[in-house]
């Protein structure tokens, strides 16, 4: 484990977790109507909560140029954690209030940050229809600030314990954004979610407790560096293993463990589904990338071949489900269950091309995916309905809203050009270098990818317009702005990935060296001018 090079002067990460809780905070106390009439308390509602986000995304790049500006390619940077900081807890049992972000972690915080204000301009008038609009959606929007704080910590989270504690507690506001603000079978989704998740979790406890008993000890015990490389034996690093591989495999979600996400992202709102599959769930992946293969080599390397065969599985399985679904969001919940498998592919590929990939991947996938539940919640609020049949001809007489989603869902396909493809391409050609036949039938799965994202787009866009869908609106100013930096960012991410690429190659390559293995060959690299050769 490379250690922390850039202590914190100026606490950045405490204050990206402690700015949220006070704006949700200030929500709550808010009073629940304005004295200047009954529209006004829902409109401060937004303009605090948005306020508050984009204050949020600003410190963050602001954190972001601290520990990395001006140096992003030296892997002394990139590769250890920056803005370090560590304070004693609860020293009896050795738990810290640890936290510090290498590239990846940076990288993630700063793509939930940017989906954040986003999800708040979706929900701009959500619940506006309904007696207590105010009251619902200041709810509604503190959650959403909740959440934000709870995920800035579980990526910086440096103390193990710590990090169990944050990702056991993003259940709480997650759990009732679906359970009361989500669809008629809301409550089932929102039990189903947390009922996988919490097994999950209660699975990592042991882990957590038994591997912190193999130890140092110590006021800082729980230190995920001083967990790092101890003698566990080989069965006790296996069951470890595990524990650890479950509890993330369900909240990626990867195939057996992943039949919550299409339930929970039908009833949740489009925002809520945004956030747990656009962020949320990277938490499992980072969790295998970040805790399984330097916790666990010996175990990451022995579980790898089972483990890339059901990123296989993931794949397939998740673009033929897909395929078949009437509902959109259970559409989008299927596409994001076969793009986890390409994410978990790179990682257990070990080579530092496959996991930069995957790294960069994490980061897109919530761009598009993001994308495609805002658009689909765009649609549903026009008309009432998921069901693709209940729509057709869109193109003709809302050109903007049909475009938008023809270039997300190109980026789900990875288009060259958008910024998918970079990540996708990586991963294939990294895992290439040591798995050439599970790399050649990932890239089979490409295929199937275009087709359920092009015949969606015809079957919702193309074709005569239905008779009651002829006084559709197009997208407002307020969703083009939603969807607009989405937009941009695949684009610029997809012709110039080098910032976010100098971010993630050096942790990729220190993952390599951390499970043992000798790095494949390059077959591609990524200069620091974003050049591929």
């Amino acid at each position: 484990m490379v250690a922390a090079t850039v202590p914190a002067d100026v606490p950045w990460l405490t204050l990206l977790i402690v700015w949220p809780l006070i704006g949700a905070l200030l929500l709550w106390v808010l009073p629940r109507r304005a004295a200047d009439g009954p529209t006004a308390g829902p409109r401060r509602v937004r303009e605090i909560a948005l306020v508050v986000a984009v204050v949020e995304l600003a410190l963050a790049i602001g954190a972001a140029v601290v520990g990395f500006g001006g140096s992003m390619s030296d892997a002394s940077l990139t590769g250890s954690y920056q803005l370090y900081e560590s304070h004693a807890w609860i020293p009896q049992f050795g738990i810290s209030y640890a936290l510090g972000v290498n590239g990846v972690a940076m990288l993630l915080i700063l793509m939930a940050l940017v989906l954040v204000p986003l999800v708040i301009l979706a929900a701009w008038k959500e619940q506006g229809s309904q007696n207590g609009a105010s009251n619902r959606l200041r709810h509604y929007l503190a959650l959403v600030l909740v959440l934000t704080s709870f995920m800035v910590a579980v990526f910086a989270a440096r103390d193990l314990f710590l990090f169990y504690v944050v990702f056991e507690a993003m259940l709480i506001p997650v759990y009732f954004m679906i359970g009361a603000f989500g669809g008629p079978q809301r409550r089932y989704a929102a039990v189903k979610f947390l009922l996988f998740s919490l097994a999950g979790g209660l699975v990592m406890l042991v882990g957590v407790i038994v591997l912190s008993l193999h130890g140092p000890g110590g006021e800082q015990g729980f230190l995920i560096s001083n967990l790092t490389g101890l003698d566990l034996g080989t069965g006790t690093g296996r069951w470890l293993f595990l524990a650890f591989f479950l509890a993330f495999a369900i909240k990626a979600p990867m195939f057996p463990v992943h039949s919550w996400l299409p339930d929970t992202a039908e009833q949740a709102p489009a925002g809520t589904s945004t956030l747990l599959v656009g962020v949320l769930d990277k938490v499992g992946t980072f969790g295998m990338l970040t805790l399984c293969l330097p916790l666990f080599p010996e175990a990451s390397r022995w579980a790898a071949p089972v483990i890339i065969a059901l990123a296989l599985v993931s794949i397939f399985y998740g673009a033929l489900l897909a395929l078949g679904q009437q509902d959109m969001f259970r559409l989008v919940a299927y596409t994001s269950v076969s793009h986890f498998g390409f994410i978990v592919l790179g990682i257990f590929a070990f080579t530092s091309t496959s996991i930069a990939g995957s790294s960069f991947y994490m980061v897109n996938h919530g761009l598009s995916t993001g994308g495609l539940f805002l658009l689909v919640g765009f649609l549903v609020a026009r008309k009432g309905s998921a069901r693709i049949a209940d729509f057709g001809g869109l193109q003709k007489i809302t050109p903007v809203l049909a475009g938008t989603f023809l270039v997300v869902g190109l980026s789900a396909l990875s288009l060259p050009g958008l910024s998918t493809f970079v990540s996708e391409f990586l991963v294939i050609v990294g895992t290439f270098g040591t798995h050439r036949p599970a790399a050649i039938i990932a890239a089979v799965g490409v295929v199937l990818a275009a087709l359920y994202v092009l015949w969606t787009y015809q079957r919702v866009f193309t074709g005569p317009v239905r008779d009651e869908l002829a006084e559709t609106r197009d997208l407002s100013g307020r969703e083009r702005w939603v969807v607009g930096p989405l937009i941009a960012l695949m684009l610029v991410l997809g012709f110039y990935p080098a910032p976010a690429l100098d971010l993630v190659n050096d942790p990729a390559t220190i993952s390599v060296t951390q499970v043992g293995v000798a790095d494949a060959p390059d077959l591609v690299t990524v200069g620091d001018e974003g050049s591929e050769q």
